[in-house]
């Protein structure tokens, strides 16, 4: 959890995180975590009438703390999707909550921010096709499970074929990356699946998935990508919706390591490059 805040705490001592231009999303309405989640599942989640074997799954401990967390964090999706739509780009320092499903939670996950988003901006209206860009090192098997029917949403995976979750979901395009597969090889399967995908949905929206979790040093990612890997993937597929004028949202998906200011300041790298790219 420490991760967030230090992310933050390193963008404004870059001069890029600012009062004029950071908005703080509020607690998601109950109508809303519903568009892409089963009512009982969130009762039982919100009082704490989870069982033993479905907090181990979700494997997190439940306190008030991960209950008020958990409420914001899909309302802070929701909303950079919102400001993508006017602005072109936006930036949430949270999100990318894939593994949680329609009615259980699992990997870290409890709600599926990415689900709720894209469910909402639709309803209301202002995107009739909007693609889910997953480049996670692990699969987004609740985003798929729950948008499995969603024609209006087009599910995109690319991730380490032998890794988390075992049981793999099926999303509309699954990509799967070789067990220690490097930077090159890498860039150029995000690249080639980005780029059908634009020119094939012409979508209104991309929601971006930024997992840091490819990192080579990464303890649960099991591919091989540098630092300066990431930040050209994050380039590449920033440059690619702005040379076409399509809104992209971004999220920052998973990271893990020891070293938590090191990994703030990779989950920084796709907020960076979106200054690049749309200055």
């Amino acid at each position: 959890m420490e991760k967030f805040d230090l992310l933050h705490r390193y963008l404004m001592q870059k001069g890029l995180a600012t009062k004029e231009n950071t908005l703080r999303p509020g607690t998601a309405k109950f109508e809303l975590l519903a568009m892409a989640h089963d009512k009982t599942y969130l009762d039982k989640f919100i009082n704490n009438q989870l069982t033993a074997k479905e907090l181990r799954r979700m494997g997190l401990p439940w306190s008030e703390g991960l209950v008020k967390r958990t409420l914001i964090s899909p309302n802070g999706t929701f909303l950079t999707a919102q400001l993508a739509l006017k602005k072109g780009i936006a930036c949430h320092l949270a999100g990318g909550t894939h593994h949680a499903h329609y009615d259980f939670g699992s990997g870290f996950c409890i709600l599926n921010d990415l689900a709720i988003a894209a469910r909402a901006i639709v309803a209301q209206g202002k995107a009739k096709k909007i693609l889910i860009f997953d480049c996670d090192v692990h699969q987004g098997d609740g985003t798929a499970a729950i948008l499995k029917d969603d024609d209006a949403i087009f599910t995109c995976s690319v991730h380490c074929d032998k890794n988390f979750p075992a049981r793999k979901a099926v999303s509309d395009l699954d990509v799967e990356v070789v067990r220690g597969t490097t930077d090159d090889d890498y860039l150029q399967i995000v690249e080639d699946t980005l780029t059908g995908l634009l020119e094939q949905l012409q979508p209104d929206l991309v929601i971006y998935d930024a997992g840091v979790d490819i990192y080579e040093h990464d303890p649960l990612g099991l591919i091989n990508i540098s630092k300066a890997g990431i930040r050209n993937r994050d380039n590449m597929v920033l440059s690619h919706c702005q040379q076409r004028n399509i809104p992209v949202a971004t999220v920052i998906g998973g990271g893990y390591d020891d070293d938590r200011e090191a990994l703030a300041q990779r989950h920084a790298l796709v907020v960076e490059e979106a200054f690049k790219v749309f200055s």
